[in-house]
Order: C-alpha cells, then sequence, then structure tokens
C-alpha cells in the first residue's frame, strides 16, 4: 500500500468516479444514496463491502455495463451517501434497513426487479434482499462472505485473528471512532495487509477516494454502526431465518482462495439457498480488485 502523502494532489482521485458512468442522487429508506449508473439491458446492482466506496468495483463495472444497466451506490454510511445516526439500537444500520434503501433506489430508477452482487459487508446487504423481497431479485451473487450468524459461529481462535476488525469496530461508541479516528490512514493500511495476498497493491485512485472518505468521522461512525449492527441486530435476523426460509433464486458465491472464508463457503451458503454454484479466485478477500478479470467473467456467465 502507498503511503497516503504520495496520493495528495493527484488529479481526479477523490471524485468517486467510474469510466462511462454518471453520478445520480437516489432516495434511500429515510435517506440520500448517491450512485453511479452505466450502460444499458437488465438492471444489475452492485454493492460495495468496508472499508471501500464504490469504486472497488471500478474494473469490473465496465465489462458488465457492455451487457447491463449497472447501477452502484454507496451503501449508507459510506462513501458519499447519507450517514445517519445509529440510532442507540443498531437498527439504521442493519442489513434489513440497507437493503430497504437499495429497493426505494433501484424502484425510484424503476427497476422493481433486478440482480444484485455484493462484496463483504455489500454482500450482506444482497443475500439479506434475496431473503426479505425474493420477487425483487432475479439472480444473487455473494463475494468472499459467509452469511453473518454462521461467521459468528465460526469465529474461534483463526478467524477471530484474522477478524480483529469485527470485535473492534462493535465495540460501543466512541471507543472504536476514537481509536480509528486518530490515524484512520494506518487503520485501512494494516487492514488491507492483512487481507489481500502476496502484498497486493491498491491502484492510486481507488485507495484516495477510500482514504478521503474514511478520513470523514461520519464515515468512521457509519462504518461502526454497520458492524454494531451485525452483532446487536443482523445476527439475530439470520438466526430466525436459518432453517425457516431459504434464498430460492439463483447464487453464486465466489471467495477468493487465499482468505478464511475458503474452507467451506459452498457448504455453508447450501444451508441457506436452494441453487448454489460458485469457486475460488486467486485472490485475497478483495476480488473485484485482486482478479478483477475473473471476477467480471464470472458475473457475465452467471448474469447473463
Amino acid at each position: 500500500m502507498r503511503s497516503s502523502d504520495n496520493l495528495k494532489g493527484i488529479p481526479g482521485t477523490e471524485s468517486g468516479m467510474i469510466d462511462g458512468f454518471a453520478q445520480r442522487k437516489l432516495p434511500g429508506h429515510g435517506i440520500e444514496i448517491d450512485a453511479l449508473i452505466g450502460g444499458s439491458g437488465p438492471p444489475l446492482l452492485l454493492l460495495h463491502g468496508a472499508p471501500q466506496t464504490r469504486v472497488c468495483w471500478r474494473q469490473v463495472a465496465p465489462a458488465l455495463a457492455e451487457h447491463f444497466t449497472v447501477v452502484v451506490p454507496d451503501l449508507r454510511g459510506y462513501g458519499r451517501s447519507d450517514k445517519p445516526e445509529g440510532g442507540g439500537d443498531f437498527s439504521a444500520y442493519s442489513k434489513r434497513t440497507m437493503a430497504l434503501d437499495q429497493i426505494a433506489s433501484m424502484r425510484a430508477l424503476g427497476f422493481d426487479r433486478f440482480d444484485v452482487a455484493g462484496h463483504d459487508r455489500g454482500g450482506r446487504v444482497a443475500y439479506r434482499l434475496a431473503l426479505d423481497h425474493p420477487d425483487a431479485v432475479r439472480r444473487l451473487a455473494v463475494l468472499d462472505i459467509i452469511p453473518t450468524l454462521d461467521a459468528f459461529e465460526n469465529y474461534e481462535c483463526r478467524a477471530g485473528y484474522a477478524l480483529w476488525h469485527w470485535t473492534l469496530q462493535s465495540q460501543p461508541a466512541p471507543l472504536p471512532e476514537r481509536m480509528i479516528g486518530a490515524d484512520p490512514d494506518y487503520f485501512m493500511q494494516v487492514l488491507f495487509a492483512a487481507h489481500t495476498h502476496e502484498k497486493f497493491a491498491f491502484d492510486e485512485y481507488s485507495l484516495s477516494d477510500y482514504l478521503s472518505c474514511m478520513r470523514d468521522p461520519a464515515t468512521i461512525h457509519g462504518m461502526c454502526e454497520d458492524y454494531r449492527s451485525a452483532w446487536w441486530v443482523d445476527r439475530h435476523t439470520d438466526a430466525e431465518d436459518r432453517g425457516s426460509r431459504a434464498i430460492e433464486v439463483p447464487t453464486l458465491v465466489l471467495w477468493g482462495a487465499n482468505t478464511v472464508a475458503a474452507r467451506s463457503p459452498l457448504e455453508t451458503w447450501r444451508k441457506w439457498a436452494s441453487d448454489v454454484r460458485g469457486e475460488g479466485l486467486p485472490s485475497g478477500h478483495f476480488l473485484p480488485e485482486e482478479a478483477p478479470s475473473e471476477t467480471a467473467a464470472h458475473l457475465l456467465n452467471f448474469f447473463k
């Protein structure tokens, strides 16, 4: 990872844009979502993870836009979208609420039914979309995650060591906000280094966007609320659903072959979805950036 000092002053690196895409302000669930839209054809929603923004898709989205109308938002709490307070019970950042943002935004664009792919936190929003709104989702792809409840149940020594930030960011405010806010660049440097493979380096454009957004205290708070909600809300919502209802749409699971999720994600997902396929890619956690051509090829083949 390059030093953030080397990125200051690079023209256009903080715009949060993807070539060929236009920026739109869209309604969410009581908030405003900032999104990029490009291409033409059937609608495809791409959701990013933490601690990133929508530009994590910038090497994948243009290829998909040759066949789809691609919508790439910043999730609530991240990037340029609104960052509401958590409200005390963390429901404002539950994946159920974040899924409602995407339903509202896609309907505002005239799309009542669409495909969705999500990486990391975006994957958690994506599978909640498929569970809560089965009529809205045609096909689902999740990248390098297992469901939140299973992730917590598997949180033993190896996973716990790798996923230390889950515990940190779930702590009550303002502890993690103050710790991360003391040096957000260093926090991201450590996190990225721990979850990429063979010293992968993010491109300057994307890295600058991530750093710029993470320096905003509201983004740090939104991200921590996202993780708190995983502990206090999302895992309980999952517990209510696991075994009682399933994801009925075709589901693609992709994962980095060099990550914690690489052990048995298909076995786990088959407890949740009736039609599952997928494979590991030569990558760490950040598939859309570490293996963009492979990720794009799998998504194109699946969604087409």
